[in-house]
């Protein structure tokens, strides 16, 4: 039986509300567990800058990040951030380095993580920074650990929304970012040179050194988003870095 145009629009705009309805229910049923899954991302992806986290899962990488991992946020001038305009407590963990990215250098939140043994929060083994940039189809993104000398990379841990599989996509293989461990992002005089990486790959070892990297094959575009990206990031965590350099000069002067 043909039913009319009224019972036709009443009827879609029922069954609209209620399987509309039914996914917002579900999208805050799941809530919950995605934010899960993306604190457990994040926190494996941190420690995976410093460490080689095997079959570690779920809790137990959680674990081992509150037992090892202190953080702060600092703001471009290195000066450390605590509270918002509204007076909340501002956590590191909760800052969105993709959001911020959106607004001005001189605005945005720097977060700091510092990896120490295990029940050792003064003895700090590692400063890891969040950097964040645009790769050849979409962002990229990722932490970097630098040794307490603040100069040389521990490791490096990176991922992406859409690089190419098997050319750009390959940053986040332990291939390509073991590569710049032990690197050095500032020369003997203290200048900030960055870490850089060439194009093409199986370049001659007489055109790689402590500052540069051999670089991807067909993958010139994401490598210069890499590079853009690390460049800029240590030139806004500089100010902290040299602050937290001086400070440890200061102590080892104090001892002598």
């Amino acid at each position: 039986m043909q039913q009319s145009n009224t019972y036709i629009i009443v009827f879609s705009a029922i069954l609209t509300i209620v399987l509309g309805g039914l996914l917002s229910l579900a999208n805050q049923g799941l809530k919950p567990m995605q934010e899960k899954s993306v604190e457990l991302d994040t926190k494996k992806k941190i420690l995976g800058a410093v460490m080689d986290l095997g079959d570690k899962k779920g809790a137990e990488i959680i674990d081992l990040y509150g037992k090892s991992i202190q953080s702060m946020v600092v703001n471009v001038n290195g000066e450390p951030v605590e509270k918002d305009e509204k007076g909340n407590n501002i956590v590191a963990e909760d800052v969105n380095v993709a959001k911020n990215y959106k607004k001005a250098p001189e605005d945005r939140l720097y977060p700091v993580f510092k990896y120490h043994k295990e029940g050792s929060p003064d003895a700090v083994e590692a400063y890891i920074f969040p950097v964040y940039g645009k790769g050849l189809w979409g962002p990229i993104w990722g932490f970097i650990a630098l040794e307490t000398d603040l100069t040389t990379i521990k490791g490096v841990s990176y991922d992406h929304k859409s690089e190419t599989p098997g050319l750009g996509a390959r940053i986040t293989s332990s291939e390509v970012s073991d590569r710049y461990n032990g690197k050095k992002v500032f020369d003997d005089q203290g200048k900030l040179i960055s870490v850089a990486m060439l194009k093409g790959e199986n370049n001659a070892p007489s055109k790689l050194n402590e500052h540069i990297i051999d670089g991807m094959s067909g993958a010139t575009l994401t490598a210069n988003g890499m590079n853009e990206m690390l460049a800029s990031y240590f030139k806004y965590y500089q100010a902290y870095i040299k602050k937290v350099k001086n400070n440890t000069s200061q102590k080892v002067a104090l001892l002598h």
